[in-house]
């Protein structure tokens, strides 16, 4: 296979690999708390063995021995990674609204354990029980689930998290930071956990602000998503044509070639 066909099929691939990307993130620009998802790409050289042989000694010969070095360059997807940049806040006046101004996370029981999450917009349970829209359990500083004893008014949330209802403090919000921000992989959900293997660990985020009343909109820039969309699918034609000229190439040095032979 000729080396063009090889580079554009990569390269075809890796872009539609990041329009999917894209795709999810403008499908995502409402959701709040949303970070995008971002790649980016390098070139992986391919060297030959004699590449690597250089011989200054000239007076052992009077002619390279060696032709000429030949690099080959493949593109190739270097990383993938969540842009955890800080989102707009949107005032909603709800109390149960809440958003965070800095690199923190909300702590929420699941069933499969603790995750983190950035979306603030919760519910109260009958119980006093507060609940992402999913049902998970909003989880304070000390572990256990927040609770609003019903009856007893509207809650309060200080910038630091703290919870009280009619003067008395009631709980403590649980905030965390993670000591390795590309350690993150999303779950689903608008979750997040640390992933597997990974030395990250939670750490304290004093610098991460609560604010009640307010929910963080997805970072998503739409109009900057929209014109990488159409630079991916340009580059994707591009590759195309290039695997269709490769292959009309070959196509005709087989037919020569068979014809020659006869």
């Amino acid at each position: 296979m000729r080396q063009s066909m090889q580079s554009a099929m990569f390269g075809a691939m890796n872009s539609e690999h990041r329009l999917d990307l894209i795709a999810n993130n403008l499908a995502n620009a409402n959701t709040t708390g949303y970070k995008k998802d971002r790649v980016a790409f390098h070139d992986v050289f391919q060297r030959f063995a004699h590449d690597y042989l250089n011989d200054s000694r000239t007076f052992l010969r009077d002619k390279n021995m060696w032709p000429e070095a030949h690099v080959m360059a493949k593109p190739r997807l270097s990383e993938e990674r969540i842009d955890f940049s800080q989102g707009s806040l949107v005032e909603t006046g709800d109390p149960l609204d809440f958003a965070l101004h800095g690199d923190g996370f909300f702590r929420v029981q699941t069933p499969d354990g603790v995750f983190y999450t950035r979306t603030g917009n919760f519910e109260l349970t009958s119980d006093g029980q507060v609940i992402t829209p999913q049902g998970y359990q909003l989880l304070t500083a000390g572990g256990g689930p927040l609770t609003i004893p019903p009856g007893y008014g509207t809650p309060i949330v200080n910038t630091g998290g703290q919870v009280s209802v009619n003067g008395a403090v009631i709980g403590q919000i649980g905030v965390t930071g993670v000591s390795d921000l590309t350690a993150m992989e999303k779950i689903g959900n608008n979750l997040y956990r640390i992933r597997e293997g990974s030395d990250a660990q939670e750490v304290l985020a004093p610098d991460t602000q609560v604010q009640q009343g307010f929910t963080e909109k997805a970072n998503v820039e739409i109009v900057t998503e929209m014109v990488s969309m159409i630079e991916v699918q340009r580059a994707f034609e591009m590759y195309q044509k290039m695997m269709q000229s490769t292959d009309g190439m070959e196509s005709q040095i087989i037919t020569k070639v068979g014809r020659v032979s006869g």
